[in-house]
């Protein structure tokens, strides 16, 4: 039995072309689910179940983002990684202050805040992206140590690498392993609320929202926003 090649394109995959204003309204969603979860975690103690369910999307919608930047074509060459990595250092060290500050970390600083998370995420992609038997290994090793410091852990750096991976060559594997990294947080939330960012995601190229993008708006917002939930609760 003979088989055509249209006979398989059910099972093609859709590339993610997102318009630069779409993912702006990703960022600015996830920035808005982020601040409803944290004042709902620092002020009200995670007591409005809802918000803490609807939170749980924020993280894969930032992760995709990076993803999706550093997924660029060109975007080793123009030298992305290298700024990305030092806006998340420089930020996640800024972020730390006001992070320890709120409190409910174990020994006061571990884990490490979402910042640290992505810029390890981030390394590794850029060491991936050089190739070569030694980066990569350096790419494992970064892997399996920095994801034991930071937020979310290997399954947040699970699903950078994924997205990163679909968006560069969509394959069953990345979106398999991208779902399944999602699903592996119900370890860390106790729900599977983090998958809505999916259809979020892979509805977001058939629609274009004219947003004009914020230059560091998030690298700048959230250590800022951090900082005014310390101030409240030190006021209460």
């Amino acid at each position: 039995m003979k088989f055509r090649a249209d006979s398989f394109r059910i099972c093609e995959l859709p590339r993610l072309a997102l318009t630069d204003g779409t993912i702006e309204a990703i960022k600015w969603l996830a920035l808005g689910l982020m601040t409803l979860d944290h004042v709902n975690k620092y002020l009200f103690h995670g007591a409005i179940v809802g918000i803490f369910n609807a939170g749980r999307v924020a993280m894969p919608l930032f992760a995709f983002v990076l993803a999706y930047n550093l997924a660029r074509p060109n975007a080793f060459e123009r030298g992305t990684y290298a700024r990305v990595l030092k806006r998340l250092l420089l930020f996640g060290v800024i972020a730390t202050v006001p992070f320890l500050g709120l409190g409910g970390l174990v020994w006061g600083w571990w884990p490490l805040n979402i910042m640290f998370m992505l810029m390890v995420a981030a390394c590794v992609m850029y060491l991936l992206e050089c190739g070569g038997r030694v980066r990569v290994t350096l790419a494992v090793l970064l892997f399996v140590v920095g994801g034991a410091l930071v937020e979310f852990w290997w399954p947040a750096l699970t699903i950078c690498m994924a997205a990163w991976h679909y968006c560069k060559r969509p394959n069953w594997f990345a979106l398999l392993l991208w779902m399944a990294s999602i699903a592996a947080l119900f370890l860390i939330n106790r729900n599977f609320w983090a998958l809505l960012a999916l259809p979020i995601i892979f509805l977001a190229p058939y629609i274009s929202i004219p947003i004009g993008r914020t230059k560091n708006l998030f690298y700048i917002y959230y250590p800022a926003h951090l900082a005014v939930l310390w101030v409240c609760i030190r006021a209460i």
